[in-house]
């Protein structure tokens, strides 16, 4: 099929802020109006539709529907939380800062806490930042969403990291103020308030927080977050929740809700770093130009949009052909890589092999705090050591690899991993940044480009407020969601703008897989469950003991099963049986127009 040019208006922009648009569905799960057919354009036009949506993090208010980033109200809660990061460095016996999540969230928390632990242990200041992330360190790079749905787990763990701590500022992460795991974690703060002072980041309006049951427990997270807006009038809580708009992919909040967490706390803890080690003063001014610091990466980084979407184009390739893509990655950018790589099997229903990260240095390099995973399994060896024994006899021209480093790195180093990649595979590509005026590793940049199919070179300019490091990562996770992003679209992942293949492995991706069905056949709530618990179990007769059992064990059962949703989606547009809805998605292995002929048919 061939793919067009996608445009979008001011009013397109816009139109998610409208009361009557999707009104059942809180931020964060609505559809954009900007990516409505990103599934049928382009890899340049999807490109250029993801660049708008992130745009919108910063987008200026335009009436009173929803507080963004910049009003005055995040702005004043973001230094208050500063002010209690200050107050810890400055007196760090027995303090600690918790950072925490699921998934995306809780890799960022770990992402963020080791920077700043580095930063701390360079200024010959003790690690004063932990993080936890539901599942454990499993979780960093694989997907773990069972735990995020036990509250009781995330209070244990939180509990267990603050052992012998006397005050704890407690940062919970969820993007959607949905995840059971982080609302144990808050309840347990505001049962021990004499310790614990927490602080919710989440990219919904209160009162769109979850408020569907949670097994064994009295609280929703809606009530949880209730409590917190009482305390927050008497600065005991604090709650950061802007709106940055709908995902470009429904749902997928490891792309705008990913780049905002990581702003923010890197904006807060920076701050305060800044107030105790420079004397600086925490003012919203200073809060803003760090914003703005964070709007110009991302402008610096889709400058570049020609040369991310022929890589792209590359990556797309080699999925379609069933080949994989690898970045191979050097620093924190690599970790980036990691994290990107490991949330492509839940949200497009991938094989962990398809898109893969490795760092140079592997664990000793991450620093993680259950130290080398390698024992777990393959999915687990990270390391170039890895790749070069696992994966680089196998590599063939159909597969993309993918070079992600700084001038700051090693970069020797870099030319002597692509001299050994290049002996297998033409399809070679590198993503580096640098900061103006840097030429010391000139000559060996050379080399890389003689290698390289292509190179994508990022040019900064030292920023004001910030790290330049925060910078370059923030740049190289836009351009790696961009990469893995628009591959899948490619691929035949997404419909619409729907993660149509999504595993149904927690309570959430559960709820979201029934509404997706709803939206499209337009069939009745309780038809669609039906149908999504008949994929699930793989029946077409629901027996009691299904309809009985709780959402837990439904998603304990979809966990072992493959393209769910879309045999759901296929039986109810036609009536079929899911024998014969299994045929059809055999006969078009593409899931998108599989589904699309069934709609056009039905």
């Amino acid at each position: 099929m061939a793919r067009s040019d996608g445009n979008c208006s001011l009013s397109t922009v816009h139109e998610w802020e409208s009361p009557d648009y999707e009104p059942l569905l809180p931020v964060s799960e609505k559809s954009n109006p900007l990516t409505r057919d990103i599934d049928r354009v382009s890899a340049g036009s999807i490109v250029r539709m993801l660049q708008a949506c992130d745009a919108q993090i910063f987008q200026e208010e335009k009436g009173n529907t929803y507080k963004g980033l910049l009003s005055d109200q995040v702005v004043k809660t973001m230094m208050e939380v500063t002010r209690r990061v200050e107050i810890i460095l400055k007196d760090p016996k027995d303090s600690l800062v918790v950072l925490s999540g699921c998934g995306t969230s809780g890799r960022l928390a770990f992402l963020v806490a080791s920077g700043f632990n580095r930063e701390l242990k360079e200024l010959n200041q003790r690690s004063l930042y932990a993080y936890i992330i539901a599942g454990g360190d499993r979780a960093l790079f694989s997907s773990q969403e069972a735990p995020e749905d036990d509250p009781k787990l995330g209070a244990l763990s939180l509990k267990k990291v603050c052992e012998g701590k006397k005050r704890v500022l407690f940062i919970g992460i969820s993007c959607g103020l949905s995840a059971p795991f982080v609302a144990g974690q808050l309840d347990f703060c505001l049962q021990n308030h004499e310790v614990y002072t927490p602080v919710l980041v989440g990219f919904n309006p209160t009162h769109q927080a979850r408020d569907e049951p949670i097994p064994g427990c009295t609280f929703t997270f809606r009530s949880v977050v209730q409590r917190m807006q009482e305390l927050a009038k008497s600065q005991t809580a604090f709650l950061i929740n802007p709106a940055v708009g709908p995902e470009a992919i429904s749902g997928s909040s490891r792309m705008k809700g990913g780049s905002a967490t990581k702003l923010l706390l890197e904006i807060v803890l920076s701050a305060a770093h800044a107030a105790v080690f420079s004397h600086a003063p925490i003012t919203s001014t200073g809060i803003l130009q760090h914003m703005r610091a964070y709007e110009n990466a991302l402008d610096v980084t889709y400058a570049q949009s020609e040369a991310i979407s022929a890589l792209l184009e590359a990556a797309g390739q080699s999925l379609r052909c069933g080949r994989c893509v690898y970045y191979l990655g050097w620093g924190s950018l690599a970790l980036l890589g990691l994290i990107d790589a490991s949330e492509c099997k839940p949200t497009f229903g991938a094989d962990y092999k398809d898109v893969r990260g490795f760092i140079s240095g592997g664990y000793r390099e991450l620093n993680n705090n259950e130290g080398p995973l390698t024992s777990l399994g393959p999915e687990f060896c990270i390391a170039h050591e890895d790749f070069l024994h696992l994966v680089l006899p196998y590599l063939s021209d159909k597969d993309t690899v993918l070079l992600i480093y700084t001038h700051s790195d090693d970069v020797s180093e870099v030319v002597k991993l692509a001299s050994r990649v290049r002996e297998k595979t033409s399809n070679l590509h590198a993503v580096y940044h640098q900061a103006d005026g840097d030429t010391a590793a000139t000559v060996q940049q050379d080399d890389i480009n003689r290698l390289c199919l292509s190179t994508l070179k990022i040019t900064w300019l030292s920023p004001a407020p910030g790290s330049l490091l925060h910078m370059w990562e923030l740049s190289t996770k836009l351009l790696l969601n961009a990469v893995s992003t628009g591959a899948h679209v490619l691929k035949g992942k997404i419909y619409q703008n729907h993660m149509i293949d999504v595993q149904v492995t927690n309570s959430k991706l559960y709820y979201r897989a029934s509404r997706l069905l709803q939206k499209l056949s337009g069939c009745p709530q309780h038809r669609c469950e039906e149908a999504l618990l008949k994929a699930i179990y793989r029946v077409d007769e629901l027996s009691t003991g299904i309809t009985s059992s709780d959402t837990a064990t439904h998603t304990r059962t979809a966990r072992s099963r493959t393209k769910v949703v879309p045999l759901a989606l296929v039986s109810l547009l036609t009536g079929c049986s899911l024998m014969e809805a299994e045929s059809h998605l055999e006969q078009q292995s593409i899931v998108r127009e599989a589904v699309a002929v069934i709609i056009d048919k039905a």
